[in-house]
């Protein structure tokens, strides 16, 4: 398939042949945002092979490093797809019998199933975490077995923003003895040479780029202004507003603690190459290796596990298993779609029915910020997808 070359002083990169309408799309896209430039990468595989190879902005190049926030968790929770697909470890089986510290305070009964679905209660501390203990899953993990749930563990969804990864990462490590981390670099990062990274190695800090605040309209500055969080709410405690001082965002990811220690909700670094190499090695033949999931396995962690009003976020609401469900979302996309979006506007996702992985990166907050997917990604994925199914005959 053969490609096209772009550099026309905003858009850079390459398309394959008949994906010239996505970059097209990005073009636009970027364009719009000028004002306050997203500093984006967009990068798409089609059955395995990058067909999809974008970015923009002056700050930024294919090979920007930059954080990733909750995409994180899809590398986080593919691990744990491998050892759910390995029998290591039961979707229906208690957490607490795997981490006994975890059943106190009533939430002995909840399921690894039903915490991966964001259904735990547990969606921070009393207090708030400190900054060290935001940036290090052990940490967090000591203090979450003993926490208090906000509400009835297994009865409810709300959106475990910084603490999904240390509780499912504990489980991990209670029965692997290894952490995520390091079960995502020997079995994921590493053998496929993923630009994708649950702790930066100081050599290639030299490559990465702070992320940059949100540049607000006038109504969108009063908007904020006017719904401030209230701290000791579900959604402060979710987001650490009640720590002394608030957890911000931008300040969190571009912090070396958090780069060096990758927890593995937030704290994941890369770029758009990596991570959407991460999931067409999830769904797809990559360099000669199956793929890392089953269909079946990914089925069962892209389907609809909970459908409603987010306790956290107050939005109307699906989620899969460690992974946000993505066709209901994005119609263009087949039902076993699974990706998950990051803070900053970000969205990566694998859609086995069309054989698309994507991956969108932005290092500038857009608004409203701090809860995933920029409404710019309706277009992209929509493009992407078009595209692919245009070239692939429809499946």
């Amino acid at each position: 398939m053969a490609t096209t070359a772009y550099d026309d002083g905003t858009v850079h990169g390459t398309v394959a042949a008949g994906f010239e309408g996505v970059r097209e799309e990005f073009a636009a896209v970027v364009g719009e945002l000028r004002a306050a430039p997203p500093e984006a990468q967009l990068v798409a595989y089609l059955d395995g092979r990058r067909v999809v190879d974008l970015w923009a902005g002056p700050g930024t190049t294919a090979d920007t490093l930059t954080s990733v926030y909750s995409m994180t968790k899809g590398a986080a929770h593919l691990v744990v797809a491998l050892l759910v697909q390995e029998g290591v470890l039961d979707l229906d089986r208690e957490v607490a019998s795997y981490w006994p510290e975890f059943g106190a305070k009533g939430k002995g009964r909840l399921t690894l199933r039903e915490l991966l679905a964001h259904r735990s209660g547990v969606v921070g501390v009393d207090g708030g975490f400190t900054a060290e203990e935001l940036a290090d899953d052990r940490l967090m993990a000591a203090r979450l077995a003993g926490q208090q749930p906000f509400w009835e563990p297994g009865t409810a969804y709300g959106y475990h923003a910084f603490v999904i990864g240390a509780l499912t990462g504990e489980v991990v490590r209670r029965v692997t003895g290894r952490s995520i981390q390091e079960i995502f670099e020997e079995r994921i990062r590493a053998p496929y040479g993923l630009d994708f990274y649950l702790g930066l190695p100081t050599a290639l800090e030299s490559r990465r780029a702070d992320v940059l605040p949100m540049v607000p309209m006038p109504e969108e500055a009063e908007q904020l202004a006017a719904n401030p969080t209230a701290p000791e709410s579900v959604t402060g405690v979710a987001f650490n507003q009640n720590a002394t001082p608030p957890t911000d965002l931008a300040a969190f990811a571009n912090s070396r603690a958090v780069r060096v220690l990758g927890p593995t909700s937030p704290g994941g670094v890369g770029t758009a190459r990596g991570v959407a190499g991460m999931y067409a090695a999830a769904i797809s033949e990559v360099d000669g290796r199956a793929p890392l999931l089953k269909p079946d396995t990914a089925a069962e962690f892209a389907r609809v596990h909970y459908r409603g009003t987010d306790l956290v976020t107050g939005n109307e609401d699906v989620f899969g298993l460690g992974f946000e469900e993505m066709s209901g979302r994005y119609r263009v996309l087949g039902p076993n779609a699974f990706g998950h979006s990051g803070a900053i506007g970000a969205l990566a996702l694998a859609d086995p029915d069309s054989g698309v992985a994507y991956a969108y990166t932005r290092r500038r907050f857009g608004f409203p910020s701090g809860y995933g997917a920029g409404p710019e990604n309706y277009r992209l994925v929509e493009a992407v997808v078009r595209a692919a199914t245009t070239i692939s005959g429809g499946r």
